[in-house]
């Protein structure tokens, strides 16, 4: 991606997060590797039958959707355990090629531009058959949630209402005026500073680098005007919490980011399958942030506690 391309803004770094490779939202990972553990027991009752192992990126949407993944599976007899905090895509993608894993939550738009960098898809069909031909051999994706998670330009009530932005054209108009914060890739994702410029116009007087994917730093900075613009996750409870307004993209700068299965063709049955599109079928965004907010807001549940009271809710348990 290529770095801003008129105004070379001067960068900032606010905080880079040790550790962080490019994938969204906050991480929440334990201490070593969970890829080295291969020997965690079977579920209960399972011996006859393979124990799937179900990854998960390292930030905690992530790991909760894994867990009701597992969850599912096992309440359906179809013996599952987790392993979290695997890392990004250039780590578990290997994982599930290799057999360390056999399936992971993903979110469609972010997956076709890994396997498909030139892609301009956005839309959420079109993106989700592109991934049909796209994907390495034995990776497919099943049936896609209507829940999603994007990335989103978003302001305080205050900077909303003083310069009347409901939509990012109307953000393009003042950009010259105001900081950015997002993680230090964003300056070099096609969908990030150059994606705002080919589609608004939109050219930031500054940007700053803030290395938590749009977490409590980059909410920090944004509620104290260190930033007037963050890119934060769609489903994050800041939003709500802090009274942030999220702008509208009516350009499509962001593609449909689905919550999908990505599973190892050729180690995960039927069976399985049925279960994880029942999932689907039952997963809406307003669950994701009910779910963020179980985990990263004040309950501070365990991912697998806020899991098992989704399927419970939904009847899956």
């Amino acid at each position: 991606m290529m770095q801003h391309a008129s105004r070379n803004p001067r960068r900032k770094a606010l905080a880079v997060l040790a550790g962080g490779m490019a994938l969204a939202l906050a991480g929440c990972s334990g201490g070593g590797d969970p890829l080295e553990n291969e020997s965690a027991p079977a579920a209960s009752g399972s011996s006859s039958e393979q124990t799937l192992v179900v990854g998960s990126a390292d930030f905690p949407e992530s790991s909760t959707i894994a867990e009701i993944y597992a969850g599912a599976l096992n309440a359906a007899g179809v013996p599952a355990e987790t392993r979290l905090g695997i890392g990004s895509r250039e780590v578990y993608i290997p994982a599930l090629e290799d057999g360390s894993i056999d399936l992971i939550p993903e979110y469609t738009g972010a997956l076709l531009v890994e396997v498909d960098p030139e892609t301009a898809l956005v839309d959420p069909g079109e993106i989700v058959d592109a991934l049909g031909e796209k994907l390495p051999e034995n990776l497919v994706v099943l049936e896609p949630s209507d829940a999603q998670d994007k990335d989103a330009m978003v302001v305080t009530a205050a900077t909303a209402e003083k310069y009347q932005l409901e939509t990012v054209e109307d953000l393009a108009e003042v950009c010259g005026e105001l900081t950015l914060g997002a993680p230090a890739e964003f300056a070099e994702r096609t969908q990030g500073l150059a994606g705002l410029k080919e589609k608004y116009g939109c050219e930031f007087k500054e940007f700053t680098a803030i290395g938590d994917s749009g977490g409590p730093l980059t909410v920090d900075a944004l509620i104290n005007d260190d930033v007037q613009v963050a890119d934060i996750y769609t489903t994050s409870p800041a939003i709500e919490e802090n009274g942030l307004v999220v702008l509208e993209d009516p350009k499509q700068n962001w593609p449909a980011q689905q919550v999908i299965p990505l599973i190892a063709d050729d180690r995960v049955s039927e069976e399985a399958r049925e279960v994880l599109n029942s999932v689907s079928a039952q997963l809406t965004t307003e669950d994701l942030i009910a779910l963020n907010q179980a985990v990263s807001g004040d309950q501070k549940l365990d991912p697998s506690e806020a899991a098992q009271d989704w399927l419970e809710e939904k009847g899956l348990a």
